[in-house]
């Protein structure tokens, strides 16, 4: 009996093994897909393989993790994950200055007290005033955050296993491990989708484009006739507002 269970045990783990390993072969492409999306809009003396070797880790820990009798897909699970990995190597990294961050929540503050102050949008006009700034060191400056705007999409919320999942999260609908988040995503999308229809209607054009249709700036600035850069600039206020707008909403 011993023997047959010690024969069973070991069959199970060599089952779990080519399980495992049939999940990270399949899901190469995902990986590969991922850290080519987001080294895209980091800047270029960050090494890109650096962030696939952690991308990897992240797999392959998820295909350990992974349990289909929680009731969601390996793909969705997998995602989570990798960004994940990929999201804790960035901040270890350390790679923005401190100062950019520091005007990254001055930006932050200013779009909140002028909204509140408004009563609505402020325009880019009056956020620049606010800043001390004329319009074209503004916009500058929007190009130079754009980094920073799409690391703060993934900063939003943690999970009970303090895995951070963000707006990106919520706008491919990849939902959430249990059903405590699986509600708190329901309603976080709610009011993302609110956010969003707020949004003045190229940023809100943008922002469908880029999270919703996948397409990079330079495709979307062919589609609205505008430079990648002017792209950029709209991507980043979009991001700025909707991260007060939740904020604000979730108060």
């Amino acid at each position: 009996m011993n023997t047959l269970a010690k024969v069973y045990e070991t069959e199970c783990q060599l089952s779990t093994h080519q399980n495992r390993d049939e999940l990270v072969l399949s899901h190469l492409p995902l990986v590969k897909y991922l850290v080519g999306r987001i080294s895209s809009k980091l800047p270029p003396h960050l090494d890109q393989q650096d962030l696939m070797s952690v991308a990897m880790i992240g797999l392959i820990t998820a295909a350990e993790r992974f349990d289909p009798r929680r009731g969601i897909l390996f793909k969705t699970f997998a995602e989570k994950r990798v960004m994940g990995s990929i999201m804790d190597e960035l901040r270890a990294q350390d790679w923005l200055p401190r100062t950019l961050r520091e005007k990254y929540k001055r930006l932050e503050h200013e779009f909140s007290v002028l909204e509140q102050k408004l009563g609505r949008n402020p325009s880019s006009e009056e956020v620049a005033a606010a800043m001390g700034m004329d319009l074209e060191k503004y916009f500058q400056l929007m190009e130079e955050v754009h980094s920073l705007s799409f690391m703060s999409l993934e900063d939003f919320h943690e999970d009970d296993e303090g895995s951070s999942f963000g707006f990106l999260n919520f706008l491919s609908d990849n939902g959430a491990e249990n059903p405590q988040n699986q509600m708190m995503a329901k309603q976080l999308l709610q009011v993302l989708g609110e956010a969003i229809e707020s949004l003045p209607e190229k940023e809100r054009l943008v922002v469908t484009l880029y999270y919703y249709e996948e397409l990079n700036l330079k495709e979307i600035g062919e589609i609205m006739s505008l430079t990648e850069s002017r792209i950029s600039q709209l991507h980043s206020q979009a991001v700025i507002r909707l991260k007060v707008k939740m904020k604000n909403m979730a108060s």
